[in-house]
Order: C-alpha cells, then structure tokens, then sequence
C-alpha cells in the first residue's frame, strides 16, 4: 500500500524549484539596478512607439519644441515609475537570467582562465 503522505512529499520535492546559484551581495545589487534600468529603457520605447501612433492636430495652437520636451520627459518619467507598480515584470526575469549566467561564469575555477 503507498503512503499518500509520503508521495505527496516527494512529489513536492521533485518539483520544486532549485536554490538559486549563490552570489555576492555587490553583484546581486548591481544585477538587478541593470535589470531594473533595463525595464524602465523597454517601457519609454513603448511609451514613445504610442506617442507616435496618436495624430498631431493643427488646433489653434500648434506644438511647440517645448511641448516634445515636455512630453519626452513626461514618459522617461513614468517609465521609471512604471515597473515599480508591475509584480514579476521584466525586470525579475532579467534578474533571475543575468544571475544564473553569473553565477555559472564565476563558478568556473580560476586556473581554466590562462592569461598571456
């Protein structure tokens, strides 16, 4: 007779997800600043692909250089604030690939590297 309890658990086990590769703090830190940045340069590209599919009208005041500024640094702005709203969003996955390529990178002994 099989032990529901016991299956249950190694099912669990299986299928639960690996330890993070393990890292230092400073690249953790800085790993996720790119990460993050890297989300807020993704979001003002599609803040400014929108601006662009909106029509310019010729009201009684026409757009000024002022008001492309403007509006430029109105969505570098919001696409920094953006992503901090999303749960899970680019940047985390970003994160969690530059991570285990950095830790795979720096698990590799010293003496495979030659230097010349």
């Amino acid at each position: 007779m099989i032990d529901p309890i016991a299956a249950r658990a190694r099912m669990n086990v299986a299928t639960a997800a690996p330890t993070p590769p393990v890292i230092d703090q400073a690249t953790d830190q800085k790993l996720r600043e790119t990460a993050k940045q890297l989300e807020g340069l993704f979001v003002q590209q599609l803040f400014k692909a929108m601006r662009e599919t909106v029509p310019q009208q010729d009201g009684i005041v026409s757009a000024s250089a002022g008001e492309d500024m403007f509006t430029g640094l109105l969505d570098q702005h919001l696409a920094a604030e953006t992503p901090s709203q999303w749960e899970g969003g680019l940047a985390e996955s970003v994160y969690r690939q530059l991570r285990g390529r950095v830790a795979a990178s720096s698990s590799q002994s010293p003496s495979s590297n030659t230097t010349r």
